[in-house]
């Protein structure tokens, strides 16, 4: 664990030391590197090297008071695996795979492999829910976990959430055209209970050329944690496997 600048900005990073392939993890939103590397952290540095860092304003890294948009945790991103100084394969979660597919369409040559897991590519895409309430239990649990590791304290956390709210609500706005132009291989992974409608999941994939497609029955949003074993089962046959996968009887991928 260190403190690594990026873009000019204090950022928390975690990088192992071990000579293998490079898994860089993204995190959601409101949440740190420590979900991802807390479930499949352990499961997936069996056979790779683990790269994470908190995004600004997320976990051990202090926020600024510009807003939050997925275009600026791109750069941060694309920062980050500059500094890995190797194409890197990119796992995703929530927030997290939006910024990958940013990265994917932006730098695929820092990119072996994605996964995406979560992620919307359009704001549209979610479905109807209530904004994050600002009061009550569940926001004073939230702040409580916040400030445990956060540099801005506890005082920064109203802003940290309202400055998410207001992401959720306008971005991303990516066209299934931009999703057609990814040239690097991707794994869309789902729960078969998201916050994205299954039709939205089912357009990044089909999008998205060559793309592979796992949803992961009885699990929420929370899938990594829920069915961790399976979930790192599958980005690790993924990520060793043969692209584009040869089958038996294809017809997505006939010729």
């Amino acid at each position: 664990m260190t403190i690594l600048t990026l873009q000019g900005h204090p950022t928390w990073v975690q990088i192992a030391k071990k000579s293998a392939p490079t898994i860089a993890l993204l995190h959601g939103g409101m949440s740190s590197s420590a979900s991802m590397l807390r479930s499949i952290g352990p499961g997936l540095s069996k056979h790779y090297r683990i790269a994470a860092f908190d995004r600004r304003g997320h976990g051990r890294t202090a926020d600024t008071s510009a807003p939050f948009s997925y275009d600026t945790m791109a750069d941060e991103t694309i920062a980050f695996l500059e500094y890995l100084a190797r194409p890197a394969h990119v796992v995703g979660h929530s927030d997290g795979g939006v910024v990958a597919l940013l990265v994917a369409l932006r730098r695929p040559d820092l990119l072996r492999r994605v996964v995406v897991i979560g992620a919307n590519y359009h704001f549209n895409g979610l479905r109807p829910y209530e904004d994050f309430a600002l009061e009550g239990p569940d926001f004073d649990q939230w702040a409580q976990s916040f400030a445990a590791i956060s540099p801005d304290g506890i005082e920064h956390a109203r802003a940290v959430a309202e400055k998410t709210v207001r992401l959720l609500r306008t971005e991303p706005t990516l066209v299934t055209a931009d999703l057609a132009t990814i040239s690097v291989p991707v794994l869309v992974m789902a729960s078969d209970d998201e916050p994205i409608q299954l039709e939205h999941t089912c357009s990044l994939y089909e999008s998205i050329p060559d793309a592979e497609l796992a949803i992961i029955p009885g699990t929420s949003h929370a899938m990594l944690k829920e069915r961790t074993k399976a979930s790192v089962g599958i980005i690790h046959h993924f990520l060793r496997s043969t692209w584009p996968p040869v089958t038996q009887d294809p017809i997505r991928r006939a010729p």
